[in-house]
C-alpha cells in the first residue's frame, strides 16, 4: 500500500460504501454502524498486509462482505441457541429478541414489504445473496463483483442468474419456501 495514503483518508473515502453494504446485509442501522466500525478495525489491522493484488476498494468490499456474512452466521447460531434454550428452559419463554428491520431510508409503510423482500434475499445461499446485493444495490459490474468474490466473471453471471431465479420462486411462493 502506498505510504502516502493515511488510514484517515482510506476511512473517509470508503466509510459510506462499507456502511451501505453492511446495511444491505444486516437491515438494521445500529448493527450496520457497528459492523462498519468493525470492518475498519480489520482494515487498519490488516493494512500492512495489503499486497495490491486488487484495488483498495475491492479489498475493503471483500472484508466488508466477509464480515457481514460472519455477523449473519453468528446471529443464526445465537437464534438457534436461544431456541434450544427456550425449549429446555424452566418457563418456556424465548430468550432472544427477534431481529427487526430498521433501514433509515425506508418509509414506515414500506418497511413491512421491504422487510419481507430482505428476508427472502437473506434466505438465499451466501454467494447468490452477495452477488445480488453487490449488483443491484451497490450497482457494481460483474467484473467488480468477480474481483470482490474472487471468482471468474462467468461464475458471477451464473450466481446472479440462479439468485434471481431462486428469489423469484421465493417471491411467488406463498410460504417463501
Amino acid at each position: 500500500m502506498p505510504v502516502t495514503i493515511s488510514f484517515e483518508e482510506i476511512y473517509e473515502a470508503h466509510k459510506n460504501m462499507a456502511f451501505n453494504l453492511c446495511l444491505n446485509y444486516l437491515q438494521n442501522q445500529q448493527e450496520a454502524e457497528e459492523a462498519a466500525q468493525d470492518v475498519f478495525v480489520k482494515v487498519h489491522e490488516k493494512r500492512a498486509g495489503f499486497q495490491e493484488q486488487s484495488s483498495l476498494k475491492t479489498w475493503i468490499y471483500r472484508i466488508t462482505v466477509n464480515h457481514c456474512l460472519d455477523v449473519l452466521k453468528a446471529k443464526k447460531r445465537q437464534k438457534r441457541f436461544a431456541f434450544i434454550t427456550s425449549i429446555f428452559g424452566d418457563d418456556g419463554a424465548t430468550l432472544h429478541d427477534p431481529s427487526h428491520f430498521d433501514h433509515p431510508g425506508v418509509q414506515l409503510e414500506d418497511r413491512e414489504a421491504l422487510a419481507s423482500l430482505y428476508q427472502k434475499i437473506d434466505g438465499l445461499p451466501d454467494a447468490q445473496k452477495t452477488a445480488l446485493l453487490l449488483k443491484y444495490l451497490d450497482d457494481l459490474s460483474q467484473k467488480e463483483i468477480a474481483d470482490i468474490m474472487q471468482l471468474p466473471v462467468k461464475a458471477v453471471e451464473s450466481l446472479l442468474q440462479r439468485g434471481k431465479q431462486n428469489l423469484e420462486k421465493k417471491l411467488n411462493s406463498p410460504e417463501g419456501f
